[in-house]
């Protein structure tokens, strides 16, 4: 399936650089305007991206852009379009209340606007812009939009708390709770909670390729931390940061690296507050209560 879809690009007066691509969903040619471009340090213009396959990798930044708003449209799921060397093809920017500009530009961009009356700030300097300064996907509530990136995919009903944060080719599949952090390349089912400072391993740092999963129902405890995929009706106790190579105590007294359990479901992950062993044992799941249906119903 060939995808064609129009952009308007903003890139670097000097050098050319493609600093961002926002493609509207009416696939129509809509020219933005900002004062960098006023100032004559950025330049815009249209620009026709088409993928003949989501199965290869990003050829330009162009490129990247779309299929990191395809994400975000919920046109594709995390994974299901592919985003091999991303990083690569991206710029860094200073993301300003002006537009963007090379980190380089910044100090240009202040002076050259100086009189317009605009308090001028800069939101970030990174590769990744905020999603919600692209698309906007209906039925969420998202506490602080600089927490999520462009490329990350939020179904309908997800809550994403001030603390919560989710990055791209990451996101929910359903009714969740985010208080913690989604990272790249984590997908959480739905009626799943991510308790506050909860971290779940990516597939960034450290060059690691296992994809982290969550399936339906669980809760992930505040502080607590997760390094391998669970199934359905799980429960990570508070503050338990549990590793692929976590021993973990079975109710028959053998012990397991923690990645031997890995996708299961019905289990809840607790430690021994006197021996300090990490512990797992079988539930129904139901023990925290569930998602407040009332908080995700985000109209």
């Amino acid at each position: 399936m060939t995808i064609k879809r129009i952009g308007h690009r903003y890139s670097d007066a000097k050098t050319g650089a493609t600093l961002d691509v926002w493609f509207p969903k009416s696939n129509k040619e809509i020219a933005r305007h900002c004062l960098a471009a006023k100032a004559g340090i950025i330049k815009g213009d249209f620009v026709t991206v088409e993928i003949a396959s989501v199965d290869d990798a990003p050829q330009s930044a162009e490129e990247a852009y779309l299929r990191l708003h395809l994400i975000s449209e919920r046109a594709f799921r995390p994974h299901e379009i592919n985003l091999d060397g991303v990083f690569g093809l991206l710029t860094n920017v200073a993301w300003t209340s002006a537009g963007p500009v090379l980190p380089s530009e910044v100090e240009n961009l202040r002076e050259a606007i100086a009189e317009e009356a605009l308090q001028f700030n800069v939101t970030s300097i990174d590769k990744f812009p905020r999603m919600t300064d692209y698309v906007i996907p209906e039925g969420v509530r998202i506490g602080d939009a600089d927490r999520v990136r462009l490329g990350a995919h939020l179904a309908a009903g997800t809550t994403v708390m001030h603390e919560g944060f989710v990055n791209f080719n990451a996101g929910t599949l359903g009714n969740s709770m985010v208080e913690g952090r989604i990272s790249a390349g984590v997908v959480v089912a739905e009626d799943t909670d991510i308790g506050g400072g909860a971290s779940i391993m990516g597939t960034l740092s450290g060059g690691g390729k296992q994809v982290i999963s969550m399936g339906q129902r669980n809760l992930l405890g505040a502080n607590a931390g997760l390094g391998i995929s669970l199934g359905d009706d799980c429960i990570v106790e508070s503050g338990l940061y549990l590793t692929a190579g976590t021993k973990v105590k079975l109710p028959d007294g053998s012990i397991v690296s923690a990645r031997e359990l890995s996708g299961q479901s019905k289990l809840l992950f607790r430690r021994h507050s006197q021996t300090g062993e990490v512990q797992a044992v079988t539930t129904d799941g139901t023990s925290w209560g569930g998602l407040n249906a009332a908080l995700h119903s985000n109209d």
